[in-house]
């Protein structure tokens, strides 16, 4: 594999940068546990997670895409580049106050797209 890991490595870099915000607010907030009643710390834990939750999906159906070998190496690019600006996107809307809805809802529209397009394309691949 060729592709994937790089995809892996920038989305590994974006959850450990969601991470590090969620950690600088609860030090500047001394909060240890939950979110304290804080709305933006629940919005920056919820960024956190949903980067986790998609990304790590998308990251095992684009290295599944590449291993079929059914997909040229530039498609597997493009999916994972739509992993990646998804991904982005949403992180950065979820990260502001108040929430960006207008990167928001584009972010979760590549990201969705990517996840269902590559389960079509696997399945194809697998049944035909």
């Amino acid at each position: 594999m060729t592709v994937t890991p790089i995809y892996a490595g920038l989305l590994a870099l974006l959850y450990v940068a969601l991470a590090a915000q969620v950690i600088r607010y609860r030090r500047r907030n001394r909060v240890s546990l939950g979110d304290g009643g804080q709305k933006e710390l629940a919005q920056l834990v919820r960024a956190h997670g949903n980067c986790a939750e998609y990304g790590t999906l998308g990251i095992v159906l684009l290295a599944l895409v590449e291993l079929q070998g059914t997909a040229p190496a530039l498609a597997v690019h493009g999916r994972g580049c739509r992993l990646l600006g998804g991904r982005i996107l949403h992180g950065y809307a979820f990260s502001r106050f108040p929430m960006v809805m207008g990167l928001r809802v584009p972010g979760m529209a590549l990201t969705l797209f990517m996840i269902v397009f590559s389960a079509l394309a696997l399945l194809a691949g697998a049944l035909i």
